[in-house]
């Protein structure tokens, strides 16, 4: 899946994902530090902000909450959870508050989710005593798409403070639907996407189930999206960790490169974790130039696929600053004009 040569290395939109770090004592500082990270990220001219939710760590452990005041610090980017995990929680609840989040932003949100459900060996005793572990997670998908969806839930009209109305998840935004973006690590997870019209969110660790590299894995997945996705709507969206030099001080390239060799290690070769195998994506990490390069020949990249550009985690301020700024004026002008190039007279 490489794209004819009028887009082989064609990047659609590009967008950001922020972690959220923090330190153990002042969770303030690193929130309002992400919040400011995001205005900037519209500043600059980025056409989407993620927050990525993770659990039990210091980081974001509810997108919507910092995507709900991202809507007061921002006018024009969207919004997106990357992701919320499902297996958490409770369907309706859940499109209430996405909803919710869009009216605040103007409908600028992109609905992230999974089907995972991280660290339950370690959170199933703080959840519901009648959740059932054993729910298979496309059935919340379904529920939660439903919720979305908002059909009315009763034949007859509830008594409300406004008058009678007919039941529905509240508020009700007509087009959310059709912005779901499912995080797919599965090929079974990338057919449902495509199959129930969802878009299709990929990250920086691939199925090595599907291929021995990432780049093939990857590929792929993308391929089987696209094959079998029907009617309209069809989008994908790639995670790449990208750290640019040519503008970084002293002390931030050795601090990039430290981090880019600490993971170097896991991309060598397929990785197991229980019954996964599992492919890890290789930073980029250099010369602007050089990160074109590979973005530029990386088959991800035909023209339709969007790029989602992933913060590490715990960095400072100033070198998220700094990325941001040289992968939007630097970097992305090299790959379209790497684009071009390719282009056949």
């Amino acid at each position: 899946m490489t794209g004819d040569a009028a887009t082989r290395g064609v990047i659609a939109r590009t967008g950001i994902i922020v972690a959220g770090s923090y330190p153990e004592d002042d969770p303030s500082r690193g929130l309002e530090e992400t919040l400011a990270l995001i205005a900037f990220a519209e500043e600059l001219g980025f056409d989407v902000a993620g927050a990525r939710q993770r659990h039990l760590e210091r980081g974001i452990s509810s997108a919507l909450t910092v995507l709900a005041a991202a809507t007061q610090r921002t006018r024009r980017i969207r919004l997106e959870s990357d992701v919320v995990p499902l297996g958490h929680e409770n369907p309706f609840r859940l499109a209430e508050d996405f909803a919710t989040v869009d009216a605040l932003s103007g409908g600028r949100v992109n609905v992230g989710i999974s089907t995972s459900t991280p660290h339950q060996d370690l959170l199933r005793s703080l959840a519901r005593p009648d959740a059932d572990a054993e729910t298979d997670p496309f059935a919340l998908i379904t529920r939660f798409l439903e919720a979305l969806e908002g059909r009315e839930l009763g034949g007859e009209p509830l008594s409300t403070p406004y008058g009678p109305q007919m039941p529905r998840i509240q508020p009700h935004v007509a087009d959310l639907r059709r912005r779901v973006w499912l995080g797919g690590g599965s090929l079974r997870s990338v057919r449902w996407a495509a199959q129930n019209g969802l878009k299709l969110l990929l990250g920086n660790v691939g199925d090595g189930h599907a291929a021995d590299t990432f780049e093939q894995a990857q590929a792929i997945h993308i391929a089987e999206y696209r094959r079998l996705f029907r009617g309209e709507g069809a989008a994908v969206a790639v995670e790449r960790v990208i750290l640019p030099t040519d503008s970084a001080t002293a002390a931030q390239r050795a601090h990039y490169a430290a981090y880019v060799a600490e993971r170097h290690a896991r991309t060598e070769r397929p990785v197991t974790v229980g019954s996964r195998r599992i492919v890890f994506q290789r930073d980029l990490y250099g010369s602007a130039e050089e990160i074109a390069e590979r973005l530029a020949a990386d088959p991800a990249f035909d023209g339709r696929t969007e790029l989602r550009l992933a913060l590490p985690y715990a960095f400072a301020p100033e070198e998220y600053r700094h990325i941001l700024h040289d992968v939007r004026h630097a970097v992305l002008p090299l790959v379209a004009a790497h684009a071009a190039a390719d282009v056949p007279a």
